[in-house]
């Protein structure tokens, strides 16, 4: 077994490799560590699309500047390190193929060099991002055939405003239900298939050398630092730009597509307690979500109100490859982590009206 592998010493003791560690999610992850008594490294390649210059709010932590695919960077800042937090990646839905190779790079291409670089350096311990999206659609159950796997919604049913899956077998209506770690895993978009390759290298290497993962499966999260006026940001962050150019935020379908909202103070805090406890298997994936369904629409209506802007419009339509529901069981979490959200959906949203939001390279401001 891999040094590291273990039994860890307490977090107050931990050296933690942040990838990542100046974005949205890492620099949570790092001030946390800290506040601890850790000692967080910060990897980072501040890519033009998340990041306009380096951010002013990483306070004391120590940041490299440089890619996660880089083997000798990654040989000198593994050294004395006991864990790896990996929250670097492209995310995001994405525009259109074309991105692929820029997913794959930096998501999958940069995960393999990490683990290597890990298994080098005698680095047995990570803690991995992972996503919501490697479900694909939520889990869903017929009155008639119970628990079903639903077909990929057809653009002419989109169209014509019909947006809830149905089942295959009679085309009744299903009704959504909570998503367990063990449901199928169906990712729908590019980005959804990196995130689950991420997995599968992870899983490939904890077997292979012995080491441990936790694949934290985030659901949408939000909060103060995400990267604001992109594309490829979260749906929260894409109402808050539209909102503060004085616009209605436009919400896509019905707005009745149900998400799992969880706020990034404690995703952080999800991440502290893998770092302190030892998974149950070689790769241990768990929801990092709160276990309550809030639709779409729900946040475009509230964060409108707290922001005191337009009422959002509901235009209808659907991106490609989007699913309609997923609200994540946090059963697990609960008892392997002992974790569970603690910030509410009103008192978060509320707070994300005013938070300051990251700007990245070529947007004003």
């Amino acid at each position: 077994m891999l040094p590291g592998a273990g039994s860890l010493p307490s977090v107050e003791e931990v050296r933690v490799l942040v990838t990542g560690g100046a974005g949205f999610i890492g620099s949570h992850v790092a001030d946390l560590i800290a506040a601890d008594g850790g000692e967080p490294v910060l990897l980072d390649a501040l890519l033009p699309a998340a990041h306009a210059a380096e951010p002013g709010y990483l306070g004391d932590h120590r940041l490299v500047r440089g890619e996660v695919g880089d083997p000798a960077l990654l040989a000198e800042l593994l050294r004395g390190v006991d864990a790896v937090c990996h929250q670097a990646a492209v995310v995001g839905h994405g525009l259109d193929p074309s991105d692929a190779p820029l997913y794959t790079w930096h998501n999958d291409h940069a995960t393999a060099v990490l683990l290597a670089a890990m298994h080098a350096a005698g680095v047995g311990r990570l803690v991995l991002a992972s996503s919501m999206v490697v479900y694909g659609e939520g889990r869903y159950a017929c009155p008639e055939h119970g628990v079903v796997t639903p077909a990929p919604r057809r653009k002419e049913d989109i169209d014509a405003g019909h947006f809830d899956p149905r089942c295959t077998t009679c085309g009744s209506p299903l009704t959504p239900l909570l998503v367990p770690e063990d449901a199928q895993l169906n990712p729908r978009s590019t980005y959804a298939a990196t995130k689950l390759a991420q997995e599968h290298l992870a899983g490939a290497w904890a077997r292979q050398t012995g080491g441990t993962v936790w694949a934290l499966r985030y659901h949408n999260v939000y909060g103060p630092r995400m990267p604001r006026d992109t594309p490829y940001a979260g749906v929260a962050s894409l109402f808050r730009s539209a909102l503060e150019r004085g616009e209605a935020p436009t919400v896509l379908e019905d707005g009745r597509q149900r998400r799992d909202f969880v706020h990034v103070t404690d995703v952080a805090r999800a991440n502290l307690l893998a770092l302190g406890t030892e998974p149950p298997e070689p790769i241990t994936p768990v929801n990092v979500c709160s276990g309550t369904p809030h639709t779409v629409g729900e946040l475009a209506t509230e964060l409108a109100a707290a922001c005191g802007g337009p009422a959002p419009r509901t235009v209808g339509g659907a991106r490609a490859a989007d699913v309609r529901h997923v609200v994540a069981d946090p059963a697990r979490a609960r008892r392997l982590l002992g974790f569970t959200a603690a910030t509410g959906f009103t008192e978060g949203v509320a707070a994300f009206a005013t938070a300051a939001l990251r700007t990245p390279a070529g947007q004003p401001g």
